[in-house]
């Protein structure tokens, strides 16, 4: 997948906006969805920080029936592809369709060649057999992972264009942004690859980031003070209204 057709697929020239959903339950799951395709979100993601990939399965079936046409995409906290996969593809023969997954470690070795990446293989190969077939959002020099020296970054994103949809990055903890130095080595190092940011982005500081990166990937940023596990809409109705108005100058250009 390139950036034009990832773009094509919300049918949003901007920045693509992805709410993060901490999940508690299914209540508060479906109440948050709802304030997201109320303000005019594509798409949503659901993470399990709180909860144990058990208890957030059936969550994931339960908004699925919910929400028949919504995007939908899961991030099963701690958890790579390589365990995920499996998973996507047993709730997919279920007929419960994920539409895309957000690993926090896509396991890109940075010190290896872009053909000699194991662990990227074996992930890819368990994708392959999964018979899943959504997207792969894979973290590269992410939060709460091993740490990255900065120099690392450029070649980490050219290596990770190659095994994943999405390539995604983020500073160094939730609620953090990154430099803008390490976005803009991510965006010469991703190419023509989607690139998406996962932290620390608010709708006061989204136009930073906004010529560079194709996803905005957010959580905390959105969230009512002090409640990690709610949206503000105002908050929200802020920000899809400043990627609104970046895709307008984007598509007078």
């Amino acid at each position: 997948m390139n950036r034009v057709e990832f773009h094509k697929l919300f049918k949003s020239p901007g920045p693509v906006v992805l709410p993060v959903i901490h999940v508690l339950d299914c209540a508060q799951t479906e109440r948050n969805v709802r304030i997201a395709m109320h303000q005019g979100a594509p798409g949503v993601l659901l993470i399990n920080h709180d909860i144990t990939v058990e208890a957030f399965v059936p969550v994931i079936r339960a908004i699925r029936r919910r929400f028949p046409s919504l995007w939908i995409g899961v991030n099963f906290l701690a958890v790579t592809g390589k365990d995920a996969f499996p998973v996507l593809g047993d709730l997919q023969r279920e007929g419960v369709h994920v539409d895309a997954y957000w690993a926090d470690d896509a396991r890109i070795d940075e010190a290896s060649g872009v053909d000699r990446q194991e662990e990227a293989a074996a992930i890819a190969q368990i994708r392959r057999m999964s018979g899943w077939d959504g997207l792969y959002f894979g973290g590269t020099c992410f939060k709460k992972q091993r740490e990255i020296a900065p120099e690392h970054y450029g070649v980490s994103a050219r290596i990770a264009a190659s095994w994943m949809d999405v390539v995604t990055t983020s500073g160094i903890a939730t609620g953090h942004a990154p430099e803008l130095s390490k976005i803009e080595t991510f965006r010469r190092g991703t190419g023509d690859a989607p690139l998406a940011l996962a932290s620390g982005l608010t709708p006061e500081n989204a136009h930073i980031f906004a010529a560079l990166v194709d996803c905005f990937i957010i959580g905390t940023g959105i969230n009512r003070d002090g409640d990690f596990h709610n949206f503000d809409p105002a908050k929200l109705e802020r920000l899809m209204a400043f990627v609104r108005r970046q895709g307008e100058v984007i598509a007078e250009i």
